[in-house]
């Protein structure tokens, strides 16, 4: 097998853990964002809206993280910049 596809099999895999691992942290990172959410606005309902305002800033910090994964992951996938060293 040549270099390049073996190269080529490696990013392969490494675009799937990519993604894997930003779902995956997505998910979780969402589930205890929304458990605490509720929780502070049963405890403390009249502070609902200053937390809900808190809790979509946090959920857009969320996504994004795990969007700069997936735009990584394409880049390694277009224009992988491995296959250019050999």
């Amino acid at each position: 097998m040549e270099p390049v596809a073996y190269v080529n099999a490696f990013t392969a895999i490494a675009i799937g853990m990519i993604f894997a691992f930003a779902a995956v942290g997505t998910g979780i990172g969402f589930a205890i964002l929304g458990g605490k959410f509720l929780e502070s606005s049963a405890r403390q309902p009249e502070m609902m809206t200053q937390l809900q305002t808190r809790m979509f800033i946090v959920a857009g910090l969320l996504d994004a993280l795990s969007i700069i994964g997936v735009a990584f992951a394409a880049i390694l996938m277009f224009a992988n910049p491995l296959v250019a060293g050999l």
